[in-house]
């Protein structure tokens, strides 16, 4: 839909006749089954089931109840449907690009990472404040966040670009969080926003960012020679042809994977994914 498939390991999880099943459409299924039960509950009086899965810093340090820390996403009370079936259908849209740019591994890192780290850092927090939390709207605002970072360009609503509309988004969620003081709605919402900006970006992927780039040499393994070459004068011409230069790349993602490519090789994979996407246009 929007770019084209970069990862080495993305392929359905299974297939329903023709239609291939990814983990994005699982995880939909998941959320709207859920959600039908949950007005089931609410239905028949069992509404009291849904309070042993809200997160709560108290009952996790103090009874052990540590599946709040993961359960909590997946609660979803029927006064909420309108805005639920709208997060259900973004996540379908934008979280199947993300999953189909870094691959089936990395988008299960990713969404467990947006599932947990609110929660851990909520819990920490819980020694001090006590905090609740309930639903997932800031869990796939972060996989929302993940696709801008990915296509920053892209033009969405009205035809502004993907980048903008995060950037419009998390404005105005602040905002909101902190007219009433929503303490820790916020840091959950910033966590979730940091977290997927920077998986995103420690992937290769999204704007160059220095820091970044300077951040990820510390992990590397050193080189124990380093071989200097004569510096000579090369003028770069960009082939008219996109994909006869990128051909080569995806060959050496498919083999080796996207850690194996050269700063330039990523630079010359970025323009061509731009050009594709201006002549998209």
């Amino acid at each position: 839909m929007f770019g084209v498939t970069t990862s080495d390991d993305y392929r359905p999880v299974a297939w329903m006749g023709r239609y291939p099943v990814d983990v994005t459409t699982m995880l939909v299924g998941i959320h709207v089954t859920l959600a039908i039960l949950a007005c089931i509950l609410f239905a028949f009086g069992g509404a009291a089931v849904l309070d042993y899965l809200h997160f709560d810093s108290a009952q996790v340090l103090a009874r052990g109840q540590i599946w709040r820390i993961a359960t909590y996403a997946f609660v979803h009370t029927p006064q909420g449907l309108l805005w639920f079936a709208i997060e259900m259908y973004l996540l379908f849209v934008f979280g199947r690009e993300v999953e189909r740019f870094v691959g089936r591994r990395a988008y299960v890192g990713l969404y467990s990472i947006l599932l947990l780290a609110p929660t851990l850092i909520l819990t920490a927090w819980g020694f001090w404040n006590r905090s609740g939390l309930a639903g997932s709207p800031a869990l796939h605002f972060g996989i929302f966040v993940a696709f801008a970072t990915i296509y920053p360009r892209v033009e969405l609503f009205l035809r502004i670009m993907a980048k903008w509309v995060a950037l419009i988004l998390a404005g105005i969620y602040t905002f909101q969080l902190l007219a009433y003081h929503a303490w820790a709605d916020l840091v959950v919402v910033w966590t979730s926003v940091g977290a997927a900006f920077l998986f995103i970006e420690l992937r290769g992927a999204g704007p160059e960012l220095a820091w970044v780039n300077s951040a990820k040499s510390w992990f590397l393994p050193k080189p124990k020679l380093h071989i200097v070459q004569k510096s000579t004068t090369r003028r770069v011409v960009e082939p008219d042809d996109v994909y006869a230069s990128v051909d080569p790349i995806l060959d050496k993602i498919a083999k080796s994977g996207m850690g194996s490519l050269t700063e330039t090789e990523r630079k010359i994979l970025d323009r061509a994914r731009n050009r594709l996407l201006k002549k998209s246009d």
